[in-house]
């Protein structure tokens, strides 16, 4: 156990020492005194027009955005749909069926990398570079862009202007995205992950059968779906796969990769709004709620079923669905940032959790992914529970609630109110009428309140844009293809939409000087009242269905009954 924790505690060292610097990296590049490839950026705007360059208000740089992210739809679903007409198909498979090709352009479109398929034995060479590793980059970008313009609005003095949507996107990818992917695809590389347009390669066993083994572009995919939250596998085991996670240093490398950029974006947030100390108070609260989660998480696998403690080792820990190579902590690190991040790629099977240990990685995306969340987007989703603290914190004192010296008023109060419906209705209300349609019964894999966990994790993966998968749950149907990619859609545009216009609305304020009577958003006190916040709101809006879902599976396991 000791040896754990220092292996947990080192993750987190080093994770805080890469995003400090690139926190501040980042912001430098979104404020524009970071221009080292200003020629690339100009040719690459060139066809956007300089007329749509110019600083945009709210509704303007949401239309771009919605527009871009509706054209990169369409294109991938016309490759999913087209790829046994497209070059680089050595398998020579066929294209996806509609709803398939939905849910996958709808899944990578929107950052959560959800996958109905196994990569290795649907998807062309072509759709994964072109298609797939594209949209990493893409999507990406686009939360990346919000969490800027956002940190911009908050910071204006007097102004609609949040900035522009084209150029934020542009400089995320060629400043940040890119080069990183580069470097950790090499690193990836020559630490034995395949980089390779060949289909397969064949092995001879040690009994002296033959085995083909796919092979493929997987470093190059691989680099860009961690640093880029996206988490969708080239292989369909995803990052258990030994060809995508072949030891302990890629394990290591690319849990820290999943992190690093949401991390480093708390940093980025109070440089930009001229007071790092804002940034360290989401830090610290993102901090506390990751650090709980993985003493949950941890302590729960650790102690195992008690059905079989007798017979599991070491000290009856869950091991059943573990990557044995990097032990118990190397799976439950994993398992923590994939669910605190919206990334969705796994080391393990979430399916094989204990009980409690599936309702913390649950819970994690249940709450809107805000532990450090998507690289941008766990940081709006973040300021959205800000907005709702500092409203309650407002009437607890009687006074005018207030954010960065600037009144929040009704119309921002009821945008976030509005974002607070988002989890609920795609994960409560999808869930429930998969149930209604008898959808549900037909693609869970066991029964009892097991199979409404695998169903309320399919569903709350989707609406959190975090692409993880309990792996009990047969999702390639027309109806679960098509709800789920609503509920992929809701989960993204139903956070990023009311906090550009939030962010609209701060920016034409003028901000009142602090006086005594002022309520600091930099202090303990405050990072506690937000923690409570986010708790009871996940507590009220979820505990219900945790109760009869992983709570009432624990309770059963307690009296030595399985499912």
């Amino acid at each position: 156990m000791q040896a754990d924790l220092l292996q947990a505690g080192l993750y987190l060292l080093v994770l805080v020492g890469l995003a400090v610097p690139l926190g501040a990296y980042m912001a430098a590049v979104f404020s524009g005194d970071i221009r080292f490839l200003a020629p690339l950026e100009r040719a690459i705007l060139a066809p956007v027009g300089r007329q749509h360059l110019a600083d945009q208000r709210w509704s303007a740089y949401a239309l771009s955005l919605l527009v871009f992210n509706a054209v990169g739809f369409a294109i991938l679903f016309a490759i999913l749909m087209l790829q046994h007409l497209l070059p680089l198909n050595p398998q020579g498979f066929d294209g996806l069926s509609w709803h398939l090709a939905f849910n996958t352009a709808v899944s990578f479109m929107t950052n959560t990398n959800w996958q109905s398929y196994g990569g290795e034995t649907t998807l062309s060479h072509f759709s994964q570079m072109a298609g797939l590793t594209t949209q990493n980059f893409l999507s990406c970008a686009t939360g990346m862009a919000v969490a800027a313009a956002v940190a911009r609005g908050l910071a204006a003095r007097k102004t609609r202007l949040l900035g522009n949507f084209w150029t934020d996107m542009t400089r995320a990818v060629l400043y940040v995205l890119v080069p990183g992917a580069v470097v950790l695809a090499l690193v990836l590389a020559a630490l034995g992950v395949p980089q390779t347009l060949d289909a397969s390669v064949t092995a001879t066993t040690l009994e002296g059968a033959q085995q083909t083994i796919s092979v493929g572009p997987v470093a190059s995919q691989l680099a860009i779906k961690q640093l880029g939250t996206n988490g969708g596998g080239f292989f369909n085991v995803n990052s258990a796969h030994p060809l995508e996670n072949p030891n302990a240093l890629t394990n290591f490398l690319s849990i820290l990769a999943i992190l690093v950029i949401p991390v480093g974006f708390c940093f980025t947030y109070g440089r930009m709004v001229g007071d790092r100390r804002q940034g360290l108070a989401l830090f610290a609260a993102m901090a506390v709620l990751l650090v709980l989660s993985f003493t949950a998480l941890y302590s729960a696998e650790r102690a195992g079923n008690p059905i079989l403690s007798e017979f599991v080792t070491p000290a009856g820990s869950n091991m059943e669905g573990k990557e044995v190579r990097f032990g118990l902590v190397g799976s439950v690190l994993w398992s923590v940032a994939t669910t605190a991040a919206s990334n969705g790629s796994v080391n393990a099977m979430h399916d094989s959790l204990t009980p409690l240990g599936g309702m913390v990685a649950m819970l994690n995306m249940q709450l809107g992914e805000i532990i450090y969340g998507g690289a941008g987007v766990g940081l709006t989703g973040m300021l959205l529970f800000v907005v709702l603290t500092v409203f309650l914190a407002g009437l607890m004192v009687g006074r005018t609630p207030e954010y960065l010296g600037k009144k929040i008023e009704a119309p921002e109060i009821k945008l976030a109110a509005l974002s607070l419906l988002v989890m609920p209705v795609g994960v409560l209300v999808f869930s429930a009428l998969a149930i209604w349609a008898g959808t549900a019964a037909t693609s869970v894999q066991d029964a009892g309140p097991h199979g409404l966990s695998e169903l309320v994790y399919a569903y709350s993966s989707a609406t959190g844009n975090n692409g993880s998968a309990f792996a009990g749950f047969n999702a390639n149907t027309p109806w679960h293809n098509v709800f789920i990619g609503l509920a992929m859609l809701l989960g993204r545009f139903g956070y990023i939409l009311p906090i550009l216009g939030i962010a609209g609305l701060m920016a034409a304020k003028i901000p009142a000087s602090a006086t005594a009577g002022t309520f600091p958003t930099h202090g303990t006190v405050f990072v506690v009242l937000l923690l409570v916040t986010i708790l009871i709101v996940g507590a009220l809006t979820f505990l219900p269905v945790l109760a009869l879902g992983p709570i009432a599976e624990f309770i059963a396991m307690q009296a030595g009954q399985t499912f």
